[in-house]
């Protein structure tokens, strides 16, 4: 999970990602259909901060990232995500260095990539 925190989320926005992160029937059934949840598969989790979701393109040639929570806002909410998804599945949550720069390699089955925006909840 590549988790962006923007200015004025909330608890209930994490509480709607973490229904939608463990329900969602994304992973294949014996049919190879995407038939079964993370929950259905006893699946884990990793989340790593990814501030740069709320990238603005819109002017110029360079993002600007002032949608993005600040540090003091966003680590708690980051650091509650977490604790909270990791109650949900069961299981630790390994996670990234909120702010530091990483090496993430990600290999994606299909592929598949999915947004999940608490701002647009009926997408």
């Amino acid at each position: 999970v590549f988790l962006g925190v923007g200015q004025g989320d909330a608890v209930d926005d994490m509480d709607w990602l973490i229904g939608r992160i463990t329900k969602l029937r994304i992973w294949e059934d014996e049919n190879g259909r995407m038939n079964q949840s993370l929950l259905d598969i006893d699946g884990q989790a990793l989340v790593v901060s990814q501030f740069t979701l709320y990238g603005n393109l819109k002017k110029g040639n360079r993002p600007s990232f002032n949608r993005a929570a600040l540090p003091d806002e966003a680590i708690p909410l980051y650091e509650e995500f977490v604790a909270r998804l990791a109650g949900a599945i069961g299981k630790s949550v390994p996670t990234g260095r909120f702010g530091s720069h990483m090496d993430i390699s990600a290999e994606n089955d299909g592929p598949v990539t999915l947004v999940l925006d608490t701002r647009q909840k009926d997408f």
